[in-house]
């Protein structure tokens, strides 16, 4: 079973194609506009193993934020979808993953219900054409989009490509393990009876 998504968003400041497979084996094609930001999302699919495709065509002459919050608005539903009514998934993924000397933990709820904690810092302001501080509304865009608690702290670091890179494949492995199916699992994993 495939769990897949397509979507797309169009303003006047974005228009973004995008497709997501859960189920994938880490396939990319990205492009959207700022190198630094796909080779962020690079490391998210491949090391989440999902198949991801995202077409960005923004106003990045403005900056990179519309680009990168707009994108994560458009992952985020695609996620929702591709989950479709959660029954037999994990629901929960963590992960604290190494690079270099930056260790970053991610936790993930597929509750259905959007929260963000995040709590990183950056010793500089970009790193290649993102603005660090786009980390953050990247995150929180996609959690809200996709209905999802989503927690990222930096425990260390010194390098600012390090903890960036490690907080999105951290993310990504963290969401793989959320969205995989338990054969235990026969409905939804909730006391409730409904994500």
């Amino acid at each position: 079973m495939d769990r897949k998504a397509q979507g797309n968003r169009h303003t006047t400041e974005t228009q973004i194609t995008a497709s997501l497979c859960l189920d994938g084996s880490g396939k990319r094609k990205l492009h959207t506009g700022i190198r630094f930001f796909d080779h962020m999302l690079d490391g998210f699919a491949r090391h989440g193993l999902f198949d991801l495709e995202v077409d960005c065509r923004g106003d990045v002459e403005v900056d990179c934020h519309h680009s990168i919050e707009d994108t994560g608005i458009v992952l985020g539903s695609l996620i929702r979808e591709a989950v479709g009514d959660k029954k037999g998934i994990r629901r929960y993924g963590h992960v604290i993953l190494p690079m270099d000397e930056a260790l970053v933990l991610c936790a993930v709820d597929l509750s259905g219900r959007p929260y963000f904690v995040y709590d990183a810092h950056f010793s500089g302001d970009r790193c290649g054409e993102m603005d660090t501080q786009m980390a953050r509304e990247f995150f929180y865009a996609v959690s809200y989009a996709a209905g999802m608690n989503l927690h990222i702290k930096v425990l260390y670091g010194e390098n600012d490509h390090h903890i960036m890179e490690a907080m999105f494949k951290a993310f990504g492995k963290a969401l793989d393990q959320a969205s995989g199916i338990d054969e235990r699992i026969l409905d939804v994993l909730s006391t409730k009876g409904t994500l």
